[in-house]
């Protein structure tokens, strides 16, 4: 499986860095039938099958790249594995969202099981029972509890939610009034707002490719909801208490352990670029593309404003950090491809280099956070072939800068997709001119139907950014 991925040039550490990271990708999910049957934890019953029954998937973490990456290499796996997400709604009543041998853990929050319906349906992916799945994305989005680290029916936070347009915070220092908030987890207002607009987004998408127009008109109003939370003085996505007041707090710091009485994991300067649905929306609400790409520039260079000790005892998951940008976890993955939205391409191409050679070298240290069963590692093998797919949901990737002379993906169907980089170099990182299939290419994008068509993409690289290629227009 390991050769799926042919590869030439680069140093013996890229490829070291590369092929041990695409070995941790066969990870997640794991087969548990056995002799044609398997145990349920979703049940308790015993079952017959056909077909696989695949459990542990850290769905937080692997809905951005880990699944995008197996709808490449192995789309009929792919699809079992959707397929065994219709059969844990059926069997426990709910799709889950972070399935393990056990049953459901409500690890994190979001239920991002939506998402990779739609990316495995858009992709072709059918081999699981759509109207099934469609059912479950629909009853966890009206239904089920939103709140972190629990499984269940909704409740008055959720009902808040749905005629507000936000998960309210509390105010600082306001005790708890909602026995069901996790003690440990909290609220998390803000990311599960954020998290929660994509993945109504993804249930309106369905709902249109169904032909369902009442929910997609329900759905894609709610998946707006993320601009319920923008504060344009700060430029951020900030808390609001239940009366629909800002609760005025310091986006890099505040929030408790991991920041998880408004965020999760990470901070705001995280959490400002979590609109991967609505790229566009976040920019409009920057006011310019020009203030976005500002933004995104202060990101790297922003301070700690504190001691590393005391930055880290705050938030041990913020790791591999450049400025506010931390590489050691998920919901950094596409940041720095953001710049392919604005006028300097050319920075996704520079970032991306520097971040795969910092922190993914072939040593000891060449994981810079939770590896999270390959959720972290796709990233890797996605950024090292040169192309990621930023809005998982939407068929279509993007270019960032590969790492080897010559990428050949060995598809399924028999055909081959091919990246070529010609003079591509550790110095040699830049973009200068592009084509695929021979025609020119001046947009850094290409669609998941001409990958597995068998597409060949050709760059021609150099020292020296070309700032004109690629510009989004």
């Amino acid at each position: 499986m390991i050769n799926q991925i042919k590869t030439v040039g680069g140093t013996e550490a890229q490829k070291r860095s590369f092929y041990t990271a695409l070995y941790r990708c066969y990870e997640r999910m794991v087969d548990i039938t056995e002799d044609g049957q398997y145990y349920s934890g979703y049940d308790k019953q015993i079952h017959k099958t056909t077909r696989p029954f695949y459990v542990d998937d850290w769905s937080w973490d692997t809905y951005l790249a880990h699944h995008p990456l197996r709808t490449i290499l192995n789309p009929e796996q792919e699809g079992d594995m959707m397929n065994s997400y219709v059969n844990m709604y059926i069997q426990s009543g709910w799709v889950p969202t972070f399935p393990l041998l056990f049953g459901d853990n409500p690890c994190m929050n979001g239920f991002h099981s939506s998402i990779t319906f739609l990316d495995a349906y858009r992709k072709g992916i059918r081999s699981f029972d759509v109207k099934k799945a469609y059912e479950g994305m629909l009853k966890n989005a009206n239904e089920a509890t939103m709140l972190p680290w629990k499984n269940g029916p909704k409740g008055e936070l959720e009902d808040f939610y749905y005629a507000k347009g936000y998960f309210p915070s509390l105010k600082k220092d306001e005790k708890e009034t909602v026995a069901e908030v996790h003690s440990w987890e909290k609220r998390q207002a803000v990311a599960v707002t954020l998290g929660h607009s994509y993945d109504d987004w993804a249930v309106a998408q369905m709902a249109k490719e169904l032909g369902n127009d009442q929910d997609y008109t329900k759905f894609i109003a709610r998946s707006n909801n993320y601009k319920n939370l923008w504060d344009s003085k700060t430029q951020m996505f900030l808390p609001k208490d239940k009366d629909g007041n800002w609760v005025d707090i310091d986006p890099k710091f505040d929030g408790g352990m991991g920041g998880r009485d408004y965020y999760d994991e990470n901070n705001g300067w995280t959490y400002l670029w979590q609109v991967q649905q609505d790229v566009k929306g976040l920019i409009g609400l920057f006011g310019s593309e020009k203030s976005f790409e500002n933004k995104l520039d202060q990101l790297y260079r922003e301070p700690l404003g504190r001691s590393k000790y005391e930055n880290w005892a705050k938030f041990p998951d913020a790791t591999g950090m450049v400025g506010q940008f931390s590489m050691g976890n998920e919901p950094s993955f596409h940041i720095p491809y953001l710049f392919n939205y604005t006028a300097s391409p050319w920075k996704t191409q520079k970032h991306i280099r520097f971040l795969l050679d910092t922190w993914f070298k072939d040593n000891v240290f060449g994981i810079p956070g939770d590896e999270d069963g390959g959720g972290m590692t796709a990233f890797v093998v996605f950024s090292s072939m040169g192309f990621y797919p930023v809005t998982p949901g939407i068929p279509v990737y993007t270019i960032g800068s590969p790492v080897f002379q010559n990428v050949t993906i060995d598809l399924p169907s028999g055909k081959k997709f091919q990246l070529i980089a010609n003079n591509c170099s550790v110095v040699n990182k830049y973009i200068q001119s592009a084509k695929f299939n021979g025609q020119v290419l001046n947009t850094p994008w290409f669609t998941h139907e001409q990958l597995v068509a068998g597409g060949k993409l050709e760059l021609e690289m150099g020292a020296k950014p070309n700032k004109a290629w690629g510009v989004s227009k």
